[in-house]
């Protein structure tokens, strides 16, 4: 995850194969199995990247993603349940007080990848 490109993230699979294969062969068959979906990661610049492979922001939100659902059993519909999904990640996002490096520029990438969602983005 830690590879600049795509091919060096392969040839990183490799040496990990070549060094760990016998003791993590599930593991790493795994991986190269689906390195098609896995690899779609390195379409996204160094500094997204290195934001999604330190999941300590993403284990958080969805710890408090979770809290706020465990209480309802069953949502009526998908709406009601992406409704409060929005709303509890509103009220996440107020207690944010540490600025992300490297944000605005991780920002308007997206923004070109995903141009569609840029009418939302404040």
């Amino acid at each position: 995850y830690q590879a600049p490109t795509r091919g060096a993230g392969w040839n990183a699979l490799l040496a990990l194969e070549e060094k760990w294969g016998d003791k993590y062969h599930l593991s790493i068959k795994s991986w190269k199995e689906n390195w098609e979906s896995l690899s779609t990661f390195f379409q996204y610049p160094e500094e997204l990247r290195r934001l999604v492979y330190t999941t300590n922001p993403i284990e958080s939100v969805n710890r408090q993603l979770r809290k706020v659902t465990k209480n309802k059993g069953v949502f009526p519909t998908d709406t009601s349940l992406l409704k409060m999904a929005y709303l509890a990640i509103i009220n996440i996002t107020k207690k944010w007080t540490v600025r992300t490096l490297e944000w605005s520029k991780i920002l308007s990438q997206l923004v070109i990848k995903y141009e569609r969602l840029a009418k939302y983005i404040s």
